[in-house]
């Protein structure tokens, strides 16, 4: 049966809501679920979650936990990779180092500042996974949830003779199921085509037998105030497609939004909102490691994760469509070649096949384009070992640009590396 590795598994919800769903498809219940993680305590309680739940399902997994990377990935044919390299600490510097120059970020973990600099702790560890992979298991699929998705995949194929990566994201899918609801029309009579780059991807096809749905949405905008105060409706309206990140995490990306105090109080832009999602997010852990300890276990629910999805899809023959964020190669013709851009997949026995999209509306690739300009940038100081490649990202960065003039924004960029340290690239740090 398969081996499927979670790498990141000290993330507690993140391994409970993948072994729900993995462990509750009878085809991929007698797989051999190896579990890693560098915090022995996070291991250990992963550990016992998994165990748990095999017990309570009665169902025949092994489960396996290591320690060690590359015992873990031995032999893999799935890797589900959900790293957080620093941990609490490096987000809180990403957050409040930003804040004393005055950026305003949201969630700062894809675009923006913080984007840059969890990309720069982050490729160095996935580019050595990628280099254990296309040793120890060349064959595997790996399933990346860690962001900057539109830079982790991107590090992984540029960095590492491993090319077998496609990066996951709810974001497309979640933005659908949002528009079928507003305007009242049923989902599975809905017919979508959504590309572009992670977190920046739009709705180009948004119609019913025929029926162009954007039109009925209009009508829903204009005459909602309340709706015309979120910033992806302001995107849509302005540039004629649907984005498919929510409004906070939207407003990171662009240079009219945070920037300005004004616009971020008439978008009721929550800055700093993801130091609260962590909060609540390692109260969560304690919540489930307490249960786990005192025998009650875990809520064991499906949720549809896109990375078992497509393992089981894969695994039977099932077919599915997901959005995955793979190497562009001409899939969207206007966008550069080298980037990780998001397009919908294919999946079955010949595993993740990605569609040809064409070209994006020049709108719209002009958009990406400008975040692509950061990814890449950022992906070549981090391979490269490039400080100055750094303060380039930073100075074309949309949000960070509008905010502060040049010689700031370079004394921000050393001050976090001063701050990031050994997380770094030696390169960039030196």
């Amino acid at each position: 049966m398969a081996r499927i590795v979670l790498v990141g598994a000290g993330s507690i919800t993140f391994a409970k809501n993948l072994l729900s769903d993995i462990l509750t498809f009878p085809e991929l219940a007698e797989s051999t679920i190896v579990l890693h993680d560098i915090d022995p305590e996070r291991l250990a309680t992963a550990e016992a979650m998994a165990t748990w739940m095999v017990t309570e399902l009665g169902v025949g997994a092994r489960i396996e936990a290591h320690a060690d990377r590359r015992a873990a990935l031995d032999g893999a044919d799935y890797v589900i990779n959900e790293i957080a390299v620093g941990g609490l600490t490096a987000v809180q510097r990403d957050f409040e180092i930003p804040a004393k120059y005055g950026v305003r970020q949201t969630i700062a973990d894809t675009l923006g500042i913080g984007g840059i600099f969890r990309a720069l702790r982050t490729i160095p560890v996935m580019v050595s996974i990628g280099q254990d992979l296309a040793e120890l298991a060349p064959h595997a699929v790996l399933f990346n949830y860690t962001n900057p998705m539109s830079m982790i995949p991107w590090a992984v194929y540029a960095g590492t003779p491993f090319r077998n990566v496609v990066g996951v994201c709810h974001a497309a899918r979640d933005t659908q199921s949002t528009l079928a609801r507003m305007v009242g029309v049923p989902e599975e009579e809905v017919s979508f085509l959504t590309a572009g780059v992670n977190h920046q991807a739009f709705v180009l096809r948004f119609e019913r037998n025929g029926e162009n749905l954007y039109r009925r949405l209009d009508e829903i905008i204009e005459a909602s105030p309340e709706l015309r105060r979120r910033v992806r409706v302001e995107i849509y309206r302005n540039f004629g497609y649907f984005p498919t990140e929510s409004s906070e995490h939207g407003s990171e990306y662009l240079p009219w939004f945070l920037s300005k105090a004004d616009q971020v109080e008439h978008y009721r832009i929550p800055v700093g909102i993801y130091l609260d999602w962590l909060a609540d997010g390692f109260a969560e852990y304690e919540s489930q490691k307490l249960s786990l300890d005192a025998g009650k276990g875990v809520t064991i629910e499906r949720g549809d994760e896109l990375a078992s999805l497509a393992i089981h899809s894969i695994e039977t023959g099932t077919p599915r469509l997901i959005h995955g964020n793979v190497r562009n190669g001409g899939l969207i013709a206007n966008l550069p070649a080298d980037a990780c851009v998001e397009v919908p997949c294919h999946v079955d026995r010949a595993g993740v096949q990605p569609t040809a999209i064409g070209e994006l509306p020049a709108q719209l690739a002009a958009l990406n384009r400008a975040t692509l300009n950061v990814s890449e940038l950022t992906v070549k100081a981090a391979l490269e070992g490039r400080r100055d490649h750094v303060y380039q990202a930073a100075l074309l960065d949309p949000n960070t640009a509008a905010t502060l003039p040049v010689h700031r924004i370079r004394e921000l960029v050393d001050e976090l590396i001063a701050a990031h340290g050994d997380l770094l690239p030696a390169g960039v740090r030196n």
